[in-house]
């Protein structure tokens, strides 16, 4: 009990926690109720293709390490994964010895050389709108030419609301199909090769359906 007979923890159990805080929290629960997402198989599949044998991968938002990590890994891949959950550094290190992880924000991120591909699925949506744009131009900048980013988001117009997420209060902000592309396109000077907007249904009772939005996009200036 805190001073004055108030429950110690109180005003704490009603803020919204940080991404760090909700994932660390989450744990494996995460890949249990996310890790099977067949948008997401299919833009993996869709990158393995075009990348040469040991290409140099970045797994922004790398969680567990499945499966996207895991899979890159598997198929010869050098990848690097970051997160800002020490619980996820640590599950994905144990899952995936073939990959590296790094506990990290990606807006604090300094890469050594560049990437031939990024993979953003989802690690973007804690941050307010202005971060999460910096954040992907910084991405799209870690790309050797003609590389590839991979992402993922939730397409919604809005800014820092207040929800609750897997049994947590969280603060979100995104924005629409469009307006994602605008970023890409304009701001991260990418080519946008293609997009797709589906329902996903995590397993379990304690996320509720997502719509996803997917993009496969290109820096330009290298081969096909």
């Amino acid at each position: 009990m805190g001073e004055g007979g108030d429950p110690a923890g109180a005003a704490d159990a009603a803020r919204p926690v940080s991404a760090a805080e909700l994932f660390d929290g989450l744990g494996i629960t995460y890949e249990e109720a996310f890790g099977r997402l067949p948008a997401q198989s299919d833009a993996v599949d869709w990158l393995a293709a075009r990348l040469a044998p040991g290409s140099r991968v970045l797994d922004v938002g790398s969680g567990t390490g499945r499966p996207v990590a895991e899979r890159l890994a598997d198929a010869g891949f050098e990848v690097t994964g970051i997160d800002v959950s020490r619980v996820m550094v640590e599950l994905a290190r144990a899952q995936v010895p073939k990959a590296r992880f790094e506990q990290c924000d990606v807006r604090d991120f300094t890469p050594e050389g560049g990437f031939d591909a990024v993979c953003s699925f989802f690690p973007l949506l804690m941050m307010t709108r202005a971060e999460a744009s910096a954040a992907l131009r910084r991405m799209a900048g870690w790309l050797v030419p003609g590389g590839y980013l991979v992402s993922a988001t939730v397409p919604a117009d809005v800014e820092d609301a207040e929800v609750e997420w897997m049994g947590r209060r969280v603060r979100v902000s995104s924005c629409s199909t469009d307006a994602y592309l605008r970023l890409l396109r304009e701001d991260c000077n990418l080519e946008v090769l293609h997009h797709s907007v589906s329902l996903f249904l995590p397993d379990g009772d304690l996320a509720a359906p997502e719509e996803h939005l997917f993009c496969y996009a290109r820096r330009r200036g290298g081969g096909e």
